[in-house]
């Protein structure tokens, strides 16, 4: 009974404290049982039951530190470090054997981070172990699981005839993943992004890169947006390391001030003069020379660094906006636009920090205008409307970037505390010439026409020619910004524009 007692003591014990903790009470227990049964005249032997329940113990406690070595503690599949161990072996025994093909498929599941945000932690563990259940149901003897990630799972698979299908098994996995589970009366939806390598044992066989180059052609399809698996192709690791050292290099930059802004400016299309300012952000490393943002914006937003880059873009802007109005003041004042990433606009300080930084510049609210693409309100579009008003709480601007390219729902834009709507170049650039200008031409009288609707100014993004000026003149557009205005100049430069202006005026 005490070497039973013993090993379920240790079994449950979640924690060292409690293990502890629940050690102590039954040697305590114990002793007060053998000392009671003493005072009553009657004996019980009090080493040999403690040497049962601390032996078993033991033992017990050794076998769970082992299995939750190889082990993942929420659904019980092998971790990562099994797999690979297990990988490992199996070329091992084909050593001396002919070789055979092995696959590993990596799955990862996607909106994991949101679903356990918005209903709780026990739902997505729910998730988890319902997930890893399902792909249990469907592998036999020859296929391995196991959970290598938080939202990640890895199979393998041995021997591979075919590898076209094991595609179509990957294909058959994802329609299963993708049905809908119930959470305390909810429906959960979910999909997967898997990615496949494939490999034969030999002596060039390392388990471990197997996985690692499943991981990678996995990222490689949720990059290319594709909802069919990804199959390892030479070269991708190479793009992962490249993309590697990128973020390394990005984190050293931003700590050693690399970035600077530059400045397009943004055209009164009815007065020719200056109404305002896009800040954009650009990297000259030391290393590397000049990065376009192209290159460097997605790796900052896939790893989060786009949340202290865009700080310090905020906070750089709007202290340059406070110098340019004391330098040059006007009447109406310029305005400073800054794009706001779509980490950024779903932080919980978001607002706090935007208090903060206007305060430390010095500039009232109204001098900054924030650009969000409609994507970034369409996750949460209650949630949206909440934070854009408290944003207007502190008497901010508000612009839709890249109107009618993203995500467009007419039924909420009313609702949507904005001023001012974007129209993006890819319209404006096509609606003077090539045999669906008049299609474009449309797409932005529409959209202006919204806009004025609605009581909001328009912008049009990317004019490059007088042609594409005097449509939109035509059109009633207030604002305009592109090459035929200007590029995007450097502070020295954006200031020397507006002396220049500045000095015709008086």
């Amino acid at each position: 009974m005490w070497s039973l007692l013993g090993g379920v003591v240790v079994w449950r014990s979640q924690r060292l404290w409690m293990l502890g903790g629940n050690v102590i009470i039954v040697v305590a227990g114990l002793w007060g049982l053998c000392f009671l049964l003493f005072t009553q005249g009657g004996w019980v032997p009090l080493v040999p039951p403690l040497l049962a329940f601390l032996l078993s113990g033991t033992s017990v406690l050794a076998y769970k530190t082992v299995y939750q070595t190889y082990h993942d503690p929420l659904t019980g599949l092998a971790n990562r470090r099994s797999l690979e161990r297990k990988l490992q072996h199996l070329n091992h025994q084909n050593l001396n054997q002919c070789s055979e093909l092995v696959a590993v498929l990596f799955i990862d599941v996607n909106r994991f981070k949101s679903i356990n945000d918005g209903l709780g932690h026990q739902a997505g563990d729910y998730l988890l172990i319902t997930l890893s259940q399902r792909l249990q149901q469907h592998l036999d003897s020859s296929q391995h699981l196991g959970r290598v990630g938080g939202d990640e799972f890895a199979i393998w698979l041995k021997p591979v005839k075919d590898k076209q299908e094991v595609v179509r098994f990957a294909e058959k996995l994802q329609q299963v993943l993708s049905q809908p589970l119930y959470w305390q009366g909810q429906e959960i939806y979910t999909t997967v992004t898997v990615g496949i390598s494939f490999e034969e044992t030999g002596k060039n066989f390392h388990g471990p890169e197997l996985l690692r180059y499943a991981d990678i052609a996995m990222h490689k399809a949720k990059a290319l947006n594709s909802s069919r698996p990804q199959i390892f192709e030479p070269g991708m690791d190479t793009q992962a390391v490249q993309r590697w050292h990128l973020e390394t290099d990005l984190r050293l930059g931003l700590a050693q001030k690399e970035f600077q802004l530059y400045y397009q400016p943004i055209i009164s299309l009815k007065t020719g003069k200056i109404a305002g300012f896009e800040a954009l952000v650009r990297w000259n490393s030391k290393t590397r020379g000049f990065i376009s943002p192209g290159a460097f914006i997605p790796v900052a937003e896939e790893t989060g660094l786009i949340v202290p880059l865009g700080e310090w873009i905020l906070t750089e802007a709007c202290r340059q906006i406070r110098e340019w109005h004391e330098r040059f003041p006007r009447n109406p004042a310029l305005i400073m636009s800054v794009n706001l990433s779509g980490r950024q606009f779903s932080q919980p300080n978001l607002v706090k920090q935007i208090k903060t930084i206007l305060d430390s510049a010095g500039i009232e609210g109204d001098r900054l205008k924030l650009e969000i693409t409609e994507s970034m309100m369409m996750n949460d579009v209650e949630a949206a409307i909440s934070l854009l008003n408290r944003l207007k709480g502190l008497g901010l601007r508000l612009s839709i970037d890249d109107f009618g390219t993203g995500y467009s729902s007419l039924s909420y834009l009313h609702r949507f505390p904005v001023d001012t709507l974007k129209v993006d170049k890819s319209f404006v650039g096509r609606m003077e010439d090539g045999k669906d200008s008049h299609k474009y031409f449309q797409i932005v009288r529409t959209i202006i026409s919204l806009g004025h609707n609605l009581d909001l100014d328009v912008i049009a993004e990317g004019i490059e020619t007088e042609g594409q000026m005097k449509v939109l003149e035509s059109l009633n557009c207030e604002f305009g910004q592109g090459y035929l205005f200007s590029r995007p100049l450097s502070s020295e430069n954006a200031e020397a524009l507006l002396a220049e202006e500045n000095h015709s005026l008086l």
